[in-house]
């Protein structure tokens, strides 16, 4: 098992930046891919960014792409994804989750509790 708890999560305005964290404790991190994804309010679950369990690979989708880094810290059992330049568009619950690197929510076994981002314009 893996546990996942993101945090960072907060209310900004448009073009401003937050960093999301997303600690994992259980079996060795560095042996998951992981990823974020977000859902908004009526809307379904959606593919933000994936990282292989190295750090070597990154993944991004293509509304975020320039804008959103993800990257981590094997040593310290963390992933983060660093939004810069955020948009309204971008409000959502940001989950991470870990055991796969593709944009399909299903394929991930572990997920976090999620945490709330908020752009306003």
């Amino acid at each position: 098992q893996v546990q996942l708890v993101e945090s960072g999560g907060g209310m900004v305005q448009a073009g401003g930046s937050l960093r999301l964290s997303c600690a994992a404790s259980g079996r060795p991190f560095r042996n998951y891919s992981a990823g974020w994804f977000r859902q908004a309010p009526g809307k379904e679950r959606e593919f933000v960014a994936a990282i292989t369990s190295g750090g070597g690979l990154t993944y991004y989708a293509d509304s975020v792409k320039g804008r959103f880094t993800i990257s981590r810290d094997n040593a310290d059992n963390t992933v983060y994804l660093q939004m810069n330049n955020l948009k309204p568009e971008d409000t959502a619950v940001y989950y991470c989750a870990a055991g796969s690197v593709t944009p399909v929510a299903r394929a991930y076994v572990y997920w976090g509790q999620g945490t709330q981002v908020t752009v306003s314009s």
